[in-house]
């Protein structure tokens, strides 16, 4: 199996050398999801990818650099051909294939289909206990079990989004990642959307906080929301670009920077092309 990435970060590598593709993608395969959370930022519209195309990007993305290809959305175990996609894409590249999912719709039938074609999954989990269910409308105790299947195929990350509901659950979504046995733990700041107002300054500070005194037994991450340098122990190669380390496409195959970006390039035929259109926009 691939998927493991191994950082030479002694080796002085020309800008003139880099690889022309992300080093990772993120891809909404489809803006369907059946939960509603409040603070959801993905897009309403209806959209979806064609599987043909996101998986001619792969081939693509794999030939000039690329590490990572990770499926959202929206739900991507909603998407029609999620795990031919995942298989396709495991199969034609040496790239690791990683999903993020709410984890309702995760069956020991759906994880065996999946077992050998991904490499990393994310599991959403927004605060514990009856503070998740008041937030997602769904059981705690399902998408505990959601977490057990997951972990059992591939290594497992738990997402967590921090507002002003869950800021103080911190450490039991610490203590529930470990006992899931996940390798990462990774914050998302609430960003503003039509319905919230996003992270207040005050929470923000006391994440902060919270990031620089809690010994956390594992990968500590946080989306990119101005937290960033925080965070202990985060990979970062020196003089990377952003776009060199990380962009995204959305459900209606438009190229952004990153999820939360408003504006991007539409893919055409080549989607290296449009990351050089991207880059040079910047």
């Amino acid at each position: 199996m691939s998927g493991v990435n191994v950082l030479l970060d002694e080796v002085d590598v020309p800008s003139g050398q880099l690889s022309r593709a992300p080093r990772y993608l993120s891809i909404a395969l489809t803006n369907a999801c059946e939960l509603r959370c409040g603070y959801c930022y993905a897009p309403k519209y209806a959209a979806a990818l064609e599987l043909s195309r996101v998986a001619s990007w792969a081939v693509e993305l794999d030939g000039a650099g690329c590490l990572g290809m990770g499926f959202g959305g929206g739900e991507p175990t909603l998407y029609r051909g999620f795990v031919e996609l995942c298989g396709r894409v495991a199969e034609s590249t040496s790239m690791a294939v990683t999903f993020t999912t709410h984890g309702h719709r995760v069956s020991p039938g759906l994880t065996e289909e999946l077992r050998g074609s991904v490499h990393f999954v994310r599991l959403s989990v927004d605060g514990v206990g009856a503070t998740y269910e008041r937030l997602r409308g769904r059981s705690f105790a399902a998408v505990t079990s959601a977490a057990s299947l997951l972990r059992s195929i591939s290594p497992l990350g738990i997402n967590a989004v921090v507002n002003k509901d869950t800021i103080g659950e911190l450490d039991d979504l610490v203590a529930f990642a470990a006992d899931a046995g996940a390798s990462e733990l990774l914050l998302l700041p609430e960003q503003p959307t039509a319905a919230t107002s996003g992270i207040s300054n005050s929470d923000a500070e006391r994440l902060g906080q919270w990031i620089r005194t809690t010994n956390v037994p594992m990968q500590l991450a946080i989306s990119r929301t101005g937290l960033d340098a925080s965070v202990p122990g985060v990979e970062i190669i020196p003089g990377e670009h952003p776009s060199d380390a990380y962009l995204h496409v959305d459900a209606g195959g438009v190229l952004r920077a990153n999820s939360y970006a408003q504006t991007g390039t539409p893919i055409a035929d080549s989607i290296l092309d449009a990351v050089q259109v991207l880059r040079e926009a910047a």
